[in-house]
């Protein structure tokens, strides 16, 4: 058992984050000490914080980390990412369609200076 200080070393997730994602039912501790109410995290919780940290990593929202986290055996964990895949596409695509907009503002403005 790993002390929630520990834990965070392990796994690169801050205290903060850990206690958050205990908080939304992300990732809780193995065990809550009755009298101190101190987090441990077990070996199994490691994969799972590990999980969470690539998810997170690749821009992935608590909403869609819990949706992940949820589905326990994983067997959707592909149509779960071709779906991020996807999201991030149409976001690089209106962030080009705003970049052409910008352009096209400028170069008006430029032909007005001449």
């Amino acid at each position: 058992m790993y002390k929630i200080s520990e834990f965070s070393e392990l796994t690169g997730l801050s205290k903060e984050t850990l206690r958050y994602y205990a908080e939304v039912g992300l990732l809780e501790p193995a065990y809550i000490h009755p009298d101190n109410r101190y987090k441990y995290y077990d070996d199994g919780s490691y994969f799972l914080a590990l999980m969470l940290g690539k998810l997170r990593a690749l821009g992935f929202t608590i909403q869609e980390m819990v949706k992940v986290m949820e589905d326990e055996s994983f067997l959707h964990m592909e149509e779960l990412l071709l779906e991020k895949r996807k999201k991030i596409h149409e976001e690089i695509q209106g962030l080009q369609e705003r970049l052409a907009e910008i352009d096209a503002f400028l170069e008006s403005g430029r032909e007005e200076d001449k």
